[in-house]
């Protein structure tokens, strides 16, 4: 097996050569953002959210941090940070799995599969449960209020939101304040 460190520059390169637009920060390849589209036949279809990474030094052995920087309305990622409540990278997570699982079948299938008896956001997993309709409304309303290519692109967010939507904690339960690692990439 190869060190981790080729392991993960290989991973970076694959992702970086996929359909994925991966813009690295700080000139390394341990954080990026990467664009993610909602699955198609989903209320997500037509969402576009820039996705925080940060790799650990020991990746591939140990899970990559995974946040959504715009929001996004889910039962299973924080409304506030960003986080992600997926077992696949928090617990269960083996140096099988690479960063192209993750934005082509970890995250589709959060999206078009939510927990809602797991929930990091309560209030998408009541609608979800009480009202689906409802909640496939309001997932739509945010897609197109935060998840646009401009949004994306120009790390737009509605004003009233800005605080909220600055990506502070990641899948694996750390603060900015704990890695010293702003939630958004400088313009």
């Amino acid at each position: 097996m190869s060190s981790p460190s080729k392991r993960r520059d290989m991973d970076v390169m694959k992702l970086m050569m996929s359909d994925y637009t991966v813009e690295t920060i700080n000139d390394g390849i341990n954080e990026f953002n990467v664009e993610f589209h909602g699955p198609k036949e989903s209320p997500y279809e037509g969402g576009v959210w820039k996705v925080r990474v940060e790799l650990p030094d020991a990746y591939p052995y140990k899970s990559p941090s995974i946040g959504f920087i715009n929001k996004i309305f889910h039962p299973n990622v924080d409304e506030l940070s960003g986080s992600v409540c997926l077992d696949v990278i928090n617990q269960s997570w083996s140096p099988m799995f690479d960063l192209l699982n993750v934005f082509e079948v970890f995250l589709p299938q959060l999206l078009l599969y939510p927990n809602a008896s797991d929930p990091l956001n309560g209030d998408a997993a009541s609608l979800m449960m009480k009202d689906k309709a409802q909640y496939d409304q309001k997932v739509r309303e945010y897609c197109e209020r935060y998840a646009k290519k401009e949004h994306v692109d120009n790390n737009v967010t509605d004003e009233s939101d800005d605080e909220a939507s600055n990506g502070e904690a990641y899948s694996d339960g750390r603060s900015d304040s704990e890695d010293e690692v702003a939630g958004r990439a400088d313009p």
